[in-house]
């Protein structure tokens, strides 16, 4: 039997035809003439699916479906119904019913509401596993073309795309073409990157949006109203995508686009970038006091309200504008309480650094390691968070005062789950995704390697030193103890090196609802 149906209706002789057709279907179904028939019933027995006719005498169709709901919340309940009224669509609905069907009904439209609700899960991921076959075909022939800065982006996006649509799929067999299709991209992409990335630098006119253009290309032209812009630590673009249902409550997505972080995709230098309006050879330029090089003490993004002020000015941006960092739970309920001064502002930049704590302690902590095990239970966990954070009262807030809202971030990150082995002095930098020293040992072609640092808009080191980038799934281990740091670092999610995930970022413009 396919599934096994309880179907309740005073006029059930009458349906008697659609209860032969679904029997030919290799339905079982049992029928009763009454509320209370189906209540007992539904207790006896374990049904897939019941249908039940609303205008029923003694116990209405609504209060039979509230009394089987009580004892079993699971089943699955069509409202079948003569009536179109508005409140008894919208209390049965409000009841979590499955479906809602008008009399008079055909059989083809109980088979339909079966299909959907027994088999719904099957037939959409036969379909999902069916088209990602189809677009597997195309998305390999574009990896073997020539592609620029824009095609790239729309190829990762389509990637992003099938990743979110098979995890809704219960075989995993798609998925892992998927990862391995995924995994030769960022092979591809991280050569396209090493051999384009210097030339983005020094010849504007070929290059895409980047981070450090981003104030001025981007943003500063949208501050003609009363703007809103959430910097989310470390938000990949897939986990904006699964964000994006929250958000799309309160606002319209406008327009939504993935630019380029710099390297090092890291805080240090792609945020200070983002918020300078420049690359970091030109912020230790300009602001020699508040800049910070790998080896110097103290906190590297301490000055980010600092190099803002210093751009707005240069952008001739008069505005009356706030900067907010938010760091840990109490600090966004104190953002949330302060709405209303913040309201008075022409501009109003929120830093919300959870992501990027949260790929951190998915290093450290092991019980975050294992609810992140992979790629699909990272982004449930940030959904997660999101859910239960008060950024989901401070966005309801924006768009109740009808100011519009631009998300971005500063890089992404990347599960790293290949060792390459690097030898550096004592003092190199810890970083897992790059290295900055002098006298490094690697293996040239497992890596991007940066000797001229103005070249790269890198700021100058104390000693003569080198940039040295992982590609894709890379991460630098040292030969000694190197069994124990694959092991304690293998598969953990990391930023600074080159890789679709850190560099191809989400810029997002909502208007409110």
């Amino acid at each position: 039997m396919v599934g096994k149906i309880l179907w309740a209706d005073d006029e059930i002789e009458l349906l008697k035809p659609h209860i032969l057709f679904l029997e030919s279907k290799g339905y079982k179904v049992e029928a009763v003439n009454n509320g209370t028939s189906a209540i007992e019933k539904s207790l006896e027995e374990n049904y897939d699916i019941i249908f039940l006719d609303e205008n029923m005498p003694g116990i209405s169709g609504l209060e039979t479906l509230t009394r089987i709901k009580e004892q079993r919340p699971l089943i699955p309940i069509v409202m079948i119904t003569k009536s179109e009224e508005e409140h008894i669509m919208e209390e049965a609905i409000g009841s979590k019913i499955a479906d809602y069907l008008i009399k008079p009904v055909n059989p083809n439209q109980i088979l339909l509401s079966i299909k959907k609700i027994l088999e719904g899960n099957k037939l959409v991921s036969n379909r999902t596993n069916s088209n990602y076959q189809q677009e597997f075909r195309q998305l390999g022939m574009a990896l073997g073309n020539r592609m620029d800065a824009a095609e790239w982006a729309e190829l990762y996006a389509k990637l992003v795309f099938w990743e979110l649509e098979l995890d809704k799929v219960e075989d995993k067999g798609m998925h892992e073409i998927l990862q391995m299709q995924k995994k030769e991209a960022n092979a591809l992409f991280s050569k396209f990157v090493e051999n384009n990335y210097l030339d983005w630098l020094n010849d504007v006119d070929d290059a895409p949006v980047m981070i450090h253009t981003l104030m001025k290309d981007k943003i500063a032209p949208l501050l003609n109203r009363k703007t809103y812009l959430l910097v989310i630590d470390n938000l990949r673009f897939d986990q904006w995508k699964v964000l994006m249902p929250y958000f799309s409550k309160y606002f319209s997505v406008q327009q939504e686009e993935i630019v380029y972080s710099i390297l090092p995709t890291a805080t240090h230098y792609a945020r200070n970038a983002f918020f300078a309006g420049l690359m970091p050879s030109e912020i230790e330029r300009r602001f020699p006091d508040l800049w910070k090089n790998e080896y110097d003490e103290g906190g590297k993004n301490m000055h980010e309200k600092d190099f803002l002020e210093a751009n707005l000015k240069r952008l001739g941006k008069q505005l009356k504008w706030s900067y907010t960092k938010v760091t840990n739970f109490d600090a966004g309920k104190k953002m949330v309480d302060s709405f209303n001064t913040l309201k008075e502002n022409d501009f109003n930049v929120i830093v919300y650094n959870f992501v990027d704590m949260l790929s951190h302690a998915r290093t450290e902590m092991e019980v975050i390691r294992e609810l992140a095990d992979n790629e699909s239970a990272y982004r449930s966990i940030t959904k997660s968070w999101f859910e239960h954070s008060p950024l989901i009262e401070m966005i309801k807030k924006i768009s109740e005062s009808g100011a519009q809202l631009i998300l971005t971030t500063d890089h992404g990150t990347v599960k790293v789950t290949n060792p390459v082995k690097i030898v550096g002095e004592r003092n190199t930098n810890s970083n897992l995704r790059y290295k900055v020293g002098r006298g490094l040992t690697y293996n040239a072609k497992e890596v991007f390697v940066v000797n001229n640092l103005s070249e790269a808009h890198l700021p100058k080191q104390k000693m003569s030193a080198e940039f040295v980038f992982t590609k894709g799934y890379d991460y630098f281990v040292y030969p000694n103890n190197f069994n124990h740091f694959v092991n304690y670092y293998g598969s953990t999610f990391q930023h600074g090196g080159i890789s679709m995930e850190e560099m191809m970022i989400p810029f997002v413009l909502m208007s409110p609802k």
